[in-house]
């Protein structure tokens, strides 16, 4: 079997990339249809969304229900059945979940609660079982869709570990055979002292992987195994209504001291996906310690933010050329600093600018303020992602070991490299959605591009400075709103500063 030592780039330039651009290529068209009566269209096709998918998951459920607790007599495995259940019934089913998937953000906005009592438990699970809190349950999960059978079907509880699942499947041997070249990964995924979510790839998952590239070091590939491993228990109905979810993968850029990195779960046109990418083909396969859901891409270990950038050049082209310009490219491009969040407008957002402001800041005279508008859109040191947050150095944050953004309204301002500016974010979560927006305008079109040392939030709108409005004592700020802005508006927005 081989591998390829620049694997990151290998795997997102052939699995990521193209998921990616067709997400980013709906922004256009979703700015272009977001008017007044958005959310009562999303009302409207709540219930198709509702009916259609939940008949899609029974009917995935009720077939794999007696798998979950299969006895170590039977013929096969758990996993083992699992796949060929996805295998046998992976046309009809792709079809009715990718109908139902076009719908489900509509669904999640309005029916939240209702979703979480359908799949027997909130997205954060029970009050001892919080990955981001470093705490883990003693006992399996029990949660997830049940059938008439109830949480573990008609054969009593899972008896296996998720080690002993993935070793004994004629479908994961590969997967089993590099997992056994590290002691301490066969130990934790053997222990019951904790829950542990494994997206397993398939052997045929292996088969993308270009019989070239030579195999990669050893410390490279636990790292991609580890990468595989979520800390905590995600069935299919939790994966469902969460953004992120840390792994087992020590992030050494995402902050002042090491963070887990984190994975993204995305409905797209492919269906449920890790990282836009990793679809998603067989769920809740329960074992005594944990669940594993079986994915057909292995899930590689991001790259750093600029290499995203780059790889993207249909939709970042603008933003890259920018960035080369004013030479900040070189200087954002390294991991040596303490992660950080890039706000990065898509060509869509610079083209709305209007032709004057772009040749004005593409020009001679306008590149300090190109600059600093850029620099407006860098957050250093703070990795912000849609539900968690890893702060610059907090001592509280040390203290509780607690990176989730609470539900409900949330506020920060953060400072960006443009000095002494910040910008404004809220982040509001009805039920499983979550929305994103910069200085009160500015849409998170697309959330949470995990990176290597920090996070890419794609923003439908360039982000501009407010204006301080008032005398002293009464100064306030007043946000750009997109209305149409002057070259000399803009230039008043981004001073003071380094100009």
């Amino acid at each position: 079997m081989k591998f390829s030592q620049v694997l990151p780039l290998a795997a997102l330039s052939s699995a990521f990339v193209l998921p990616a651009e067709e997400v980013l290529r709906e922004i256009a068209i979703e700015d272009n249809h977001r008017q007044t009566g958005w959310y009562e269209s999303v009302a409207e096709a709540k219930n198709d969304a509702i009916a259609g998918f939940k008949k899609h998951f029974e009917e995935v459920t009720d077939t794999t229900k007696h798998t979950w607790g299969t006895v170590v007599k039977t013929s096969k495995n758990a996993l083992d059945e699992a796949f060929e259940l996805a295998s046998n019934t992976a046309d009809t089913a792709e079809d009715s979940f990718h109908d139902a998937a076009s719908g489900i953000a509509s669904w999640l906005r309005t029916e939240g609660d209702d979703f979480y009592d359908y799949f027997d438990g909130p997205p954060d699970g029970p009050p001892d079982h919080d990955p981001d809190h470093g705490h883990h349950p003693h006992h399996p999960p029990h949660h997830g869709p049940h059938g008439p059978h109830g949480p573990h079907g008609p054969h009593g509880p899972p008896n296996q570990t998720v080690y002993q699942l993935i070793s004994e499947s004629k479908y994961t041997t590969k997967l089993a055979k590099l997992i056994n070249k590290y002691d301490d990964l066969v130990e934790i995924l053997n222990s019951t002292s904790a829950n542990y979510t494994v997206f397993a790839p398939t052997d045929k998952a292996f088969e993308k992987i270009p019989d070239h590239h030579p195999e990669p070091s050893k410390e490279v590939l636990k790292a991609i195994l580890s990468y595989h491993v979520v800390n905590g228990s995600y069935p299919a109905g939790r994966v469902l209504v969460t953004h992120t979810a840390p792994t087992l993968l020590e992030g050494k850029h995402l902050s002042s001291t090491p963070k887990p990195q984190r994975v993204a779960f995305k409905i797209t046109l492919r269906g449920l996906t890790v990282n836009f990418y990793s679809r998603i083909i067989a769920v809740n396969i329960l074992a005594t310690n944990g669940v594993i859901h079986g994915v057909d891409s292995l899930i590689i270990p991001p790259p750093n933010v600029i290499k995203i950038v780059d790889l993207l050049p249909t939709e970042f082209s603008t933003l890259e050329l920018a960035l080369g310009k004013t030479g900040l490219l070189d200087k954002l491009n390294t991991t040596h600093h303490a992660g950080g969040t890039l706000l990065a407008p898509s060509n869509f957002a610079f083209k709305k600018l209007g032709p004057k402001i772009n040749a004005f800041l593409f020009s001679q005279f306008g590149l300090k303020y190109l600059k600093a508008l850029l620099e407006y859109h860098v957050i250093p040191d703070n990795t912000l992602y849609s539900d968690a947050f890893y702060q610059a150095d907090s001592s509280d944050e040390a203290e509780t070991d607690d990176y989730r953004i609470p539900k409900g309204i949330y506020h920060v301002d953060l400072p960006t490299l443009l000095k002494d500016r910040s910008v404004a974010v809220d982040i509001a979560r009805y039920g499983g959605l979550i929305e994103m927006k910069i200085n009160a305008f500015a849409r998170v079109a697309v959330q949470d591009g995990i990176a290597e040392d920090g996070v890419i939030q794609v923003v439908g709108d360039v982000v501009v400075p407010p204006k301080r409005v008032g005398g002293p004592g009464k100064e306030s700020v007043e946000y750009w709103g997109g209305e149409e802005m002057s070259v000399g508006e803009l230039k008043e927005r981004l001073e003071p500063g380094d100009l």
